[in-house]
């Protein structure tokens, strides 16, 4: 979602003030007949200052895609990184605003038009001063507007009629390396929690298809309503967009997380999403006690053993995932071809 740069009210209403004296300034050497030039050259003013503002403040309602018409996962996104709400109110705040400023132009065009020459330049300062209390009281919104661009700017491009595979798992589990491995995207991967603060996409090219992999930001193992921003993020992606859920234990506990806490998140999310699951235990090669971790991978279907890292297991991991995509591909195949025939 990309928005136009956001003023500040300072900025816009010192921009607008600006091109009104400009605009005057013009005037003055044109050849308006003298009794009407003091009228004209202060109603030029308003105009400008007004075009101005009108002008910026309907680009970014007029850029701002209509949230209600955007992607389910979008929606959501947009929602747990700024909030819906406070940006509806804003952008209805600036609409106000613009609604507001058309007024006061026609209201002292007019006033100014009726008025004495030598009253144009006292009524163009109100009215200035009324356009200005009009942009301050919307400065918090073009605030919150230009921090909602900075938050948004850099949200992900997804492809809904891709097949797609979200990875899961607690902080530093090696998500990020296995996106790596299996896409040749390039995360940002460091040896702390929450590196990943968005959503990383990468693609796994097939012979006549790709695979749409997508990592999250690390989960804990707690109550969705005590979670931060960052893992509603990971929730978003995987309640949205997943066709499989890849969901990575750090068999060597290295990441912080024993293994007991990583099982419980991996039970909470099966409870939550209803979709296939497959269990990757990374960083086998850091193991030392392999006894310890067969208690967690007889309690998962078909587990997967790798080494992100090493590149270790990461050849099986590619073919179970072209496996599902292909079954999934075949049954879609012969549900339109019966919906065809049915039709």
């Amino acid at each position: 979602m990309r928005l136009p740069p956001i003023p500040t009210s300072e900025e816009l209403l010192n921009k607008a003030f600006s091109r009104a004296r400009k605009a005057a300034s013009a005037a003055r050497t044109s050849r308006i007949p003298s009794q009407k030039k003091a009228k004209t050259i202060e109603i030029i003013r308003i105009q400008t200052a007004c075009n101005i503002i009108k002008d910026k403040l309907k680009l970014i309602i007029e850029r701002t895609p209509d949230i209600e018409s955007l992607p389910e996962f979008y929606q959501d996104y947009i929602d747990v990184t700024v909030g819906i709400d406070p940006l509806k109110k804003s952008l209805g705040a600036i609409n106000w605003a613009a609604g507001i400023i058309s007024q006061l132009e026609r209201e002292y065009r007019r006033r100014i038009t009726k008025s004495r020459p030598s009253l144009a330049s006292s009524i163009r300062k109100e009215a200035y001063g009324r356009i200005s209390s009009v942009i301050k009281k919307i400065g918090d919104d073009l605030d919150f507007l230009d921090f909602t661009r900075n938050k948004l700017k850099n949200m992900p491009t997804v492809d809904f009629d891709a097949f797609t595979v979200v990875i899961a798992g607690f902080p530093n589990v090696g998500k990020s390396t296995i996106l790596r491995r299996l896409t040749g995207a390039k995360p940002k991967v460091a040896e702390y929690p929450f590196t990943t603060k968005g959503i990383q996409i990468g693609y796994l090219e097939m012979k006549w298809n790709k695979i749409q992999v997508i990592d999250t930001p690390g989960l804990l193992d707690r109550p969705i309503d005590e979670m931060n921003n960052i893992e509603l993020k990971a929730m978003v992606a995987l309640e949205n967009l997943a066709d499989i859920i890849l969901f990575i234990f750090d068999a060597s506990e290295t990441c912080g997380y024993p293994m007991e806490s990583q099982y419980n998140l991996f039970k909470d999310l099966k409870r939550i999403f209803r979709i296939p699951f497959i269990c990757v235990f990374n960083k086998i090669d850091l193991i030392e006690n392999i006894k310890y971790i067969k208690k967690y991978t007889i309690k998962v279907e078909d587990p997967i053993l790798i080494s992100a890292l090493e590149d270790e297991g990461v050849s099986r991991l590619i073919k179970r995932l072209e496996g599902l995509h292909e079954k999934k591909a075949r049954k879609t195949f012969q549900h339109a071809g019966k919906k065809k025939i049915n039709g």
